[in-house]
């Protein structure tokens, strides 16, 4: 969430939004414009990319008005201003305009540091907003989108939202406050699980299948849209687990209906089906090696590598090779 580390006046000459993050950022912004037509009704509201704040232009619109009214100037991208810009701004920050609040947004970092440092020394209203690429980050971002509401939520449901949304900050407030719309009393894990787990398991059991059906490439493909949209990792290796495991107790287990094997494999009897078709390439040791991949992805998932992508790749290839062992003896 964004943190605010100066002063809280949402209408002081100058506010430093630092980060990354869109969705901060764009909230620094609508709350300052929020607060100036509080105040005047009739405030302008001017909002420029560096290319549109060409030396001179931001005198132009800092200037006194015939009628008064306030304005608020925002700057995005401020760190890719040209050098002359920069002047300009610096300048600026020394002898602010009555009735208007400069909004500099900044993505922090070595680039565009001088003026960073320029509107930090002139004593700027700083907001942090990181890039959360953190779990623990985007937990915290939603524990406080349900605090803001008023609303209760336990830790559980929390967590099963990121899990199920992901790592887009968008989709995690607009999730919290359909909750918050739909749901009256506490929110909880089932409540969110009827909503929104289902997008994460789908994706996470289409990369499964792809994988234990020797279909590389595709599995390949549905785990890099998976990773792309904040599916968890080790969604995917429980998915990769499952299946595989099917594979072998189906493998193993007497011939019979559907329905029989369901119930002494605990599994429903589509699933059966579906399992029967995945299997035709399948050998004993195919599913021990596939196994032995998936313990390993678990273990890279879960703090044991450098990298999950890399872990989660290397078993939907090992799985998917094994899926074709019969047909290479």
């Amino acid at each position: 969430m964004a943190k605010k580390t100066a002063h809280d006046d949402l209408l002081a000459p100058v506010t430093l939004a630092v980060g990354q993050e869109e969705l901060l950022l764009d909230r620094v912004v609508g709350e300052v414009v929020a607060a100036a037509r509080a105040a005047d009704a009739d405030t302008d509201a001017r909002d420029l990319t560096p290319d549109q704040l060409q030396p001179g232009t931001l005198a132009e619109l800092t200037s006194p008005s015939l009628f008064a009214e306030r304005k608020v100037v925002v700057v995005r991208n401020a760190q890719d201003l040209s050098a002359d810009t920069v002047k300009d701004v610096k300048a600026y920050l020394g002898a602010p305009a009555e009735e208007i609040t400069l909004v500099l947004l900044h993505a922090g970092g070595a680039k565009g540091k001088a003026l960073l440092d320029a509107a930090r020394k002139a004593g700027a209203r700083e907001v942090a907003c990181p890039k959360m690429t953190k779990p623990a980050d985007r937990l915290a971002f939603v524990r406080q989108e349900f605090r803001a509401t008023g609303r209760s939520a336990t830790p559980e449901a929390c967590q099963a939202l990121v899990d199920a949304i992901g790592s887009d900050l968008r989709e995690l407030a607009s999730a919290v406050s359909q909750l918050v719309a739909d749901v009256e009393g506490t929110i909880d894990e089932a409540v969110v699980g009827r909503y929104y787990t289902g997008r994460a398991e789908a994706s996470s059991f289409t990369v499964a299948d792809r994988a234990v059906e020797g279909r590389a490439a595709e599995a390949l493909e549905a785990l890099r849209w998976s990773l792309s949209t904040g599916v968890a990792p080790v969604m995917i290796t429980s998915a990769l687990a499952q299946g595989v495991r099917a594979i072998g107790k189906l493998s193993s287990a007497r011939g019979g209906r559907p329905a029989d094997l369901a119930r002494e494999l605990g599994m429903p009897p589509w699933k059966i089906d579906r399992v029967r078709q995945q299997m035709r390439g399948w050998t004993p040791d195919g599913v021990a090696v596939a196994l032995r991949a998936v313990a390993e992805a678990d273990a890279g998932v879960k703090g044991g590598g450098d990298d999950p992508e890399y872990a989660l790749e290397k078993a939907v290839v090992a799985i998917a090779r094994a899926a074709r062992s019969r047909g290479r003896g």
